[in-house]
């Protein structure tokens, strides 16, 4: 049995219409051709469907138990079609993204609602999770794709860079780092210096060691989060470093943000997604706008709002 979709709308077209040179009209086709789709329909179901009259058309038995059904079919596939045509056109969507809670409080939520102006209808659900939680979950596929800092991938994951900066300095306006034109690592390390726990830690102390030998990390205190870290710098315990991005949520804290020198510290940060995933339209758009923001936009950093530090000559890469 060969029967197709244009038969079936043009089928569907005459009975509400009642007419054939009506129903024509309506599906943009002559007279004679919706003729012969209906006959070319009947002829494959091997029945009579429409009963023709000089004054009307109506339906066979046959035709009044099949048209219904066949009305249903064709609203409901219209219907997902119209859905899928949503979700080209961005009219609709569901983006899922994980990001370390640092940056989930910091720039992420900035970039979604730049994208939210421009697309209303689709949204983007932020994971917050820990630094080394980002991969897993993407792995998963419990997210479309994460955003998070460098790390060793398998072959079933892929990476983007996002952006790569230098560690900055954060610490109150009245401590005595405030008062150097330049601030060094060898100057901030004989302050208290609150670090986060984990790989943060380790690969900043071995960064720091391996470029000079005689500056060795040692933290007053090791916290999960950064603002935890913020809030004891803010109550002055100490002084912590973080990455540009999160200069909103420095001054948020009503903290001091300098550039770190001597080393140069960079780290870089990667947008992550599974390798034999293919994303939806929504997703793809949101990563292709999130790159774009990024590379478009600075963080306030030093009193220079417009500017991030480049990274200079001998900089030491993680």
């Amino acid at each position: 049995m060969n029967v197709s979709l244009r038969q079936l709308r043009a089928l569907v077209a005459l009975v509400r219409t009642g007419s054939f040179t009506q129903a024509a009209v309506s599906l943009h086709v002559t007279q004679s051709a919706l003729s012969s789709l209906i006959k070319e329909l009947e002829q494959s179901l091997g029945v009579r469907l429409v009963e023709r009259s000089t004054r009307s058309i109506g339906l066979t038995e046959a035709g009044r138990g099949f048209v219904p059904l066949i009305d249903k079919i064709l609203q409901d596939l219209d219907g997902v079609l119209g859905g899928i045509d949503d979700l080209k056109a961005l009219r609709r969507g569901v983006v899922r993204v994980a990001a370390p809670q640092l940056m989930a409080c910091t720039l992420m939520p900035e970039v979604i609602a730049a994208y939210r102006r421009e697309h209303p209808g689709v949204q983007v659900r932020l994971s917050d999770c820990a630094v080394d939680g980002v991969l897993a979950r993407v792995a998963a596929g419990e997210a479309d794709f994460g955003v998070g800092p460098e790390r060793g991938m398998g072959g079933d994951m892929a990476g983007e860079t996002l952006f790569e900066m230098p560690f900055m300095v954060v610490f109150p306006s009245d401590h005595p780092l405030a008062e150097l034109p330049r601030i060094c690592w060898s100057d901030a390390i004989t302050h208290p210096f609150i670090a986060l726990q984990g790989q943060f830690a380790e690969r900043l102390s071995l960064d720091l060691h391996g470029a000079l030998r005689e500056i060795t990390l040692n933290p007053s205190n090791e916290v999960t989060f950064m603002t935890t870290a913020l809030s004891m710098v803010s109550a002055g315990l100490g002084i912590t470093a973080c990455l540009p991005y999160a200069s909103s949520l420095v001054r948020l804290y009503q903290l001091q943000l300098a550039p770190l020198h001597e080393p140069q510290v960079l780290r870089k940060f990667l947008v992550y997604q599974r390798s034999a995933a293919t994303l939806s339209p929504a997703a793809q758009s949101f990563r292709e706008f999130l790159l774009a923001y990024v590379a478009s936009h600075h963080w306030g950093v030093a009193g220079d709002p417009t500017a991030l530090p480049t990274q200079a000559s001998g900089s030491r890469r993680p």
